[in-house]
């Protein structure tokens, strides 16, 4: 499936909160607290878009808005990223986190647990580091850089914890989507992309997909495009397919759409998997693909904010 999106602003903004089959709402009975969870996703969405916008309408950067955006969606509990992302096997929470510049900048860290906003600890490795991915890394680190720590079972909710547990009772197929995203143009022309994720319920401790990745889950180059993305992370690391799009419009010249388009059909749908991709352009058209059942998602389409939600 293919929307394309268009801004009568001077800058755009679109936002994702995951891609995949309808597991977001699971089926009746098998996961209790899940009666509000479509109104409750609908109403983040929208959320976090505002949140984002904000920055924008004030002439803020594209790097502040995703991170305000997906901050915004962090501390929402029917995402599966911050409070509320997926469990692990051992019923922990480990996060993933990216950001990227359209100067080419960018930050990233994997397998977090304390950090209050995953997205705010990728964003400070690239600010206040050398380095551009860190992995595992200690409290420490956090401290030094003024970001909030938190307890790990302060992420963890009831639903997560019945979640899992259905998983492993074999009610209903360990989910692997969920992950939220961002990006934005700025009213001075700049590019950002932010993807925030608890990578999927059930997944093996210590497992990285592509959110942190960049090229992968997570790319922006000013004059290019911004993507960010979210489905079966392996996928789109074996396709760098946050790259793989950039590269296309830049030295094929394909049209941003067609350039999305193309990479979920070739390199994550030819593997025999799911996901979805948000991107925007220079002159602020936008693209949401996807090839799963549904991808949640919000952008602004005149006076209208327009929310995908199950």
């Amino acid at each position: 499936m293919l929307v394309e999106t268009t801004s009568n602003k001077p800058y755009a903004l679109i936002i994702h909160g995951g891609a995949g089959g309808r597991g977001w709402v699971p089926p009746e009975g098998t996961v209790p607290g899940a009666e509000n969870r479509a109104k409750d996703i609908a109403d983040g969405l929208r959320a976090a878009y505002l949140a984002g916008e904000t920055v924008l309408t004030a002439g803020g950067s594209a790097l502040d808005a995703v991170c305000a955006a997906v901050c915004s969606l962090e501390d929402s509990p029917v995402f599966n990223a911050g409070r509320g992302a997926g469990l692990t096997q051992a019923g922990t929470v480990e996060h993933d986190a990216a950001v990227m510049t359209g100067a080419g900048l960018g930050g990233a860290v994997a397998v977090s647990r304390h950090v209050r906003h995953p997205v705010l600890y990728a964003r400070k490795v690239m600010e206040e580091s050398p380095s551009v991915l860190l992995a595992d890394p200690p409290d420490s680190y956090a401290t030094a850089w003024g970001l909030e720590l938190v307890p790990n079972d302060w992420f963890i909710t009831d639903y997560t914890r019945a979640h899992l547990t259905a998983i492993q009772a074999g009610n209903i197929d360990k989910p692997k989507h969920g992950t939220v995203g961002a990006v934005a143009l700025d009213s001075s022309g700049k590019l950002a992309a932010a993807t925030s994720t608890g990578g999927f319920g059930g997944k093996p401790v210590a497992r990285v997909g592509d959110t942190p990745i960049l090229g992968a889950g997570t790319w922006a180059a000013d004059g290019v495009a911004a993507v960010s993305g979210t489905g079966h992370g392996e996928a789109f690391i074996q396709g760098a397919v946050a790259h793989d799009i950039a590269a296309r419009i830049k030295y094929l010249g394909s049209p941003l759409p067609i350039a999305v388009q193309t990479t979920l059909d070739l390199e994550v749908a030819a593997r025999d998997s799911l996901g979805g991709i948000i991107a925007l352009d220079p002159d602020g058209r936008g693209a949401i693909v996807w090839n799963s059942d549904l991808c949640l998602a919000a952008w602004r389409d005149g006076d209208q904010i327009r929310i995908m939600a199950p």
